[in-house]
């Protein structure tokens, strides 16, 4: 990628949003760019982004043995009637919906009744149980805050699993499994996961936890002590008390402390809720016709996202600058800059990076290496390679962003130091 072609908007960043600084970074610079509330374009660095932690999260889910799939994005009515839900999103005003003369279809929220349907006719018996299956594509809401830019959108990504067990055990175990993976996931992200007893909400199903990450840009309030949680949202239930000691074993919340954290995503334990409601049911080992026990659990990617921004900015004289993305989300691991005398030896590094596949950007444009520091920045690159007076030939200063720790050292050590890195990644 050369910087020359990325319509990338160098400006000061000033007058940042106190609250949501990474993203309104993204908006300034013109990474992201606003078509109304909660409606936003990527430009390619950020879709980049997103599409390693699209990776990451499916490597984690396949290898506890999901099946990835992919649900249609408009669906009839009639689906969600069948589950009795339809009435109570169109009343919440949750639902964006789309009239023809001939049917009445919704843009899906969620897809807990199309995976419901999807197993119909394809999962008979239990000997094919547990089954899970996952998809990662866009959903849309009818969001009235749209606080928080990329936290919540009418359109957002989202990754959703669903699974099928014969029993309440099995579904248990699954349900433990799955979230298991959220953790793995989450710490390949350089997000510290915490879970937390929640409301199932529209969901519905027993039990369910909300995967919070802790961040000043959260919205949300939690209770925790480094191993028990609770949104305080479920303190507004009648008989929360009752709720917590049944489905968590929390009996005592007087020791908790009072956090912000964001909900990047949720788990639930459905039970039989879907699975009945819609009579789609699996032959027994008693040749009995049982309902599947299911389990349903959702990440925002589009939030992940927000996050990773958020809580990676970096900082210069107190003012925040830009970001520095772990590695293994960042959309390229190295930004190469040079003067005007060293172009042609820039040139050169960047095309054996681009030969090694390493993820690489060139700054090709005209602006002084001050400047294209900067822009390295905003875009949240990991590793600057400066080819400047202060280096020889055949050497670069590579600059850590995170830090701002530099090292000198040959163009072929550098080769070399960011195959490994790419190899220790894939």
């Amino acid at each position: 990628m050369k910087v020359s072609k990325m319509g990338l908007k160098s400006v000061k960043l000033t007058e940042l949003d106190k609250m949501y600084p990474g993203q309104d970074i993204l908006l300034q610079t013109g990474q992201i760019k606003q078509y109304g509330s909660g409606l936003y374009a990527y430009d390619n660095v950020v879709l980049r982004v997103e599409d390693r932690v699209e990776e990451i999260i499916k490597k984690h889910m396949d290898k506890i043995g999901g099946i990835e799939v992919e649900m249609p994005l408009l669906q009839p009515s009639e689906l969600w009637k069948s589950s009795n839900r339809y009435d109570k999103y169109i009343n919440d005003g949750v639902m964006l919906t789309v009239k023809t003369d001939k049917n009445e279809f919704c843009l899906a929220p969620t897809a807990e009744e199309a995976v419901t349907k999807f197993a119909e006719n394809r999962i008979t018996s239990y000997k094919q149980l547990p089954v899970s299956f996952y998809q990662i594509g866009k959903k849309f809401r009818n969001e009235i805050r749209n606080r928080g830019y990329l936290y919540r959108g009418k359109e957002f990504l989202m990754f959703d699993l669903y699974s099928f067990d014969k029993n309440e055990e099995d579904l248990n175990k699954t349900y433990d499994l799955v979230k298991q993976a959220y953790f793995d996931a989450f710490k390949e992200m350089n997000l510290s996961l915490v879970s937390v007893a929640a409301d199932n909400g529209s969901i519905g199903g027993t039990r369910s936890e909300e995967m919070m990450v802790l961040s000043e840009s959260g919205e949300d309030t939690i209770l925790y002590d480094g191993k028990v949680g609770l949104n305080t949202e479920v303190l507004e239930k009648e008989n929360y008390q009752e709720y917590l000691k049944k489905e968590y074993n929390i009996t005592d919340i007087s020791n908790l402390s009072k956090l912000k954290a964001i909900e990047l995503g949720h788990i639930f334990a459905l039970g039989t809720k879907y699975s009945e409601s819609m009579n789609i049911k699996y032959v027994a080992e008693d040749n009995s016709i049982k309902p599947f026990y299911m389990g349903c659990y959702g990440i925002g990617v589009s939030r992940v996202l927000g996050v990773l921004y958020e809580n990676n900015v970096i900082k210069a004289n107190d003012e925040i600058v830009g970001f520095s993305l772990p590695l293994s989300v960042a959309p390229y691991y190295l930004y190469i800059i040079s003067n005007k005398e060293r172009e042609a030896e820039a040139l050169k590094l960047y095309e054996q990076f681009l030969a090694a596949k390493v993820p690489v950007i060139l700054d090709d444009t005209n602006d002084s290496i001050g400047k294209k520091i900067r822009n390295a920045k905003v875009l949240g690159i990991p590793y600057i390679a400066i080819l400047g007076n202060s280096t020889n030939e055949n050497e670069v200063e590579l600059e850590y962003t995170k830090d701002d720790s530099k090292e000198v050292i040959s163009v072929d050590d550098a080769i070399s130091k960011f195959k490994e890195i790419k190899n220790s990644i894939c």
